[in-house]
């Protein structure tokens, strides 16, 4: 978060989940029961951040990090029992889709063959387009919603291919008259998608409003770049690094780090910046907006792109042909800090930092991230180990999504490093390593700390939500109905008053 002279408690802490680890009978967590009673767990342990995942729709890999959108909101995530409650669904219409049966994990196939059927039947009854709340968000959503509904349209008509092989090349063009001609013979359909984002936004603002009234504030997560196959990339194509045929020149990634020896080749196509810059970088004005009408604080994924990003040309077949080249840097940081207005800021600095990556996180007063995990290697001038925090305005973190559970980490350590870690945390039996790791973070001049909520479990690897530069066991992991009540809530309230992490009543 942006340091703010005024505010007396900048210490805090916060929990990591993704909204759909939630609990919930029909296979995915969502903005319901489930969702509120997360926030009286997080009130009740005095913490004052959630911080989530990606939000938006997700196509193939189900990646939150691949979305359809960088607007729209994920249909999953809409809480059937709140239709139910509205009476746009019968209880026996919710029992007959089929949500998987694994209560662990997101069978992401069942919810694409049955979620949008049963949505079908509530968008049937509904009279949404007749409300004022309705033409209240059409209005809010204008610059994208209309685009990314037709694009979602467009899609099933075309058996969910990426847009660059639809069979109407100019709809792939996005060229007005087709656009015009597909909108009318999609018009149901259009208005289903208008419906799921609705309704989606109409939830999920409850929920926020329920926070807010609770004391937790909502921590967004945003990728740098957006997928390929998005209705952004449709829609905008003149802003992307693509070819007459649409199809991507260049992608993003980074060179070979701790997490591949070859680096990661992400596949999304990168920004031509020079067009950004003509339109006044409107996309992005638009973009920060909008989330920052969802969250409180935003943390900007691979935030190291604004200044220097690894460009690798799409023929490659790894990262390690990439190069680096020059970002937009402080005019984009400028457009950003004009569009978010009141929204908090964290900068995901991880990765290679170089100086003007540190010097406009510096000049922005953005906090950057620091990861536990990644200091206790053994050398003690590691800038991750807390005693190293020469500067508190930062987050840190046991792990982010992308890394082990704590648990998991420490399953994998050598005897050298455990013992090493044993001294430097300054204990003497090797299972008190893992509550003091995170005991350790909450007593550091960090302004903030998250704790993933697997850690708080002492869950194993079993529960890690991403495995980067895999495909087909990541953000899958899920609470159990009742799980939260095996952690000690009055020790998770007491560190944060004993250490200056509760936020001070009005």
């Amino acid at each position: 978060m942006k340091r703010n002279t005024t505010d007396k408690n900048k210490r805090s802490a916060g929990i990591l989940m993704p909204v759909f680890s939630l609990p919930s009978p029909y296979g995915i967590g969502t903005l319901g029961k489930a969702a509120k009673e997360f926030v009286d767990f997080l009130s009740k342990m005095k913490h004052r951040y959630w911080q989530v995942l990606p939000v938006g729709p997700t196509g193939y890999g189900d990646s939150p990090y691949q979305s359809y959108s960088a607007f729209a909101g994920n249909p999953y995530f809409i809480d059937l029992d709140l239709l139910r409650e509205q009476g746009l669904l019968t209880q026996e219409e919710i029992n007959a889709g089929y949500y998987g049966t694994e209560p662990r994990y997101v069978d992401y196939g069942a919810q694409f063959g049955s979620r949008f059927a049963v949505l079908r039947k509530a968008y049937a009854r509904s009279n949404f387009r007749k409300t004022s709340e309705y033409a209240a968000f059409v209005k809010k959503a204008e610059y994208w919603l209309s685009d990314y509904c037709l694009f979602m349209a467009i899609k099933e008509r075309e058996g969910f291919k990426p847009w660059q092989e639809w069979s109407d090349h100019d709809l792939k063009l996005h060229k007005k008259a087709a656009l015009a001609k597909a909108a009318e013979e999609l018009a149901d359909e259009v208005a289903f998608q208008e419906f799921m984002q609705f309704t989606f936004y109409e939830q999920w603002h409850a929920v926020r409003a329920y926070a807010a009234e609770n004391g937790v504030e909502i921590i967004g997560d945003i990728p740098l770049y957006v997928a390929m196959d998005s209705a952004d990339t449709w829609a905008h194509s003149e802003l992307f690094e693509l070819d007459i045929d649409r199809n991507a020149t260049n992608i993003a990634g980074v060179p070979p780090d701790a997490f591949s020896d070859e680096g990661q080749r992400w596949g999304n196509p990168l920004y031509r910046w020079d067009e950004m810059e003509k339109k006044n970088f409107k996309w992005w004005r638009e973009r920060m907006k909008a989330n920052a009408d969802l969250y409180d604080v935003i943390r900007i994924d691979h935030f190291i792109g604004i200044v220097n990003y690894w460009s690798i040309p799409a023929k490659c077949k790894t990262a390690k042909g990439g190069k680096w080249l020059k970002g937009p840097g402080k005019k984009l940081t400028d457009v950003i800090a004009e569009s978010v207005k009141g929204a908090k800021i964290i900068a995901e600095d991880l990765g290679v930092l170089t100086e003007p990556v540190k010097k406009l996180i510096e000049e922005c007063g953005y906090p950057g991230m620091k990861v536990i995990e990644f200091g206790v290697g053994g050398d003690p001038t590691n800038p991750y180990l807390p005693h190293n925090y020469t500067n508190s305005n930062c987050v840190a973190y046991i792990g982010t999504h992308d890394n082990e559970t704590l648990a998991g980490f420490l399953a994998g350590c050598p005897e050298s490093q455990l013992n090493w870690m044993q001294g430097y945390f300054g204990i003497l039996r090797r299972e008190e390593l893992h509550d003091q790791m995170i005991r350790r973070l909450y007593e550091s001049v960090a302004d903030t700390v998250i704790i993933q909520i697997q850690d708080l479990l002492h869950l194993d690897n079993s529960a890690r939500i991403n495995h980067p530069s895999t495909l087909g066991s990541n953000w899958q992991w899920r609470l159990l109905p009742g799980e939260l009540s095996k952690i000690d809530v009055g020790y998770r309230a007491w560190l944060c008053e004993m250490f200056s992490r509760v936020a001070p009543k009005a």
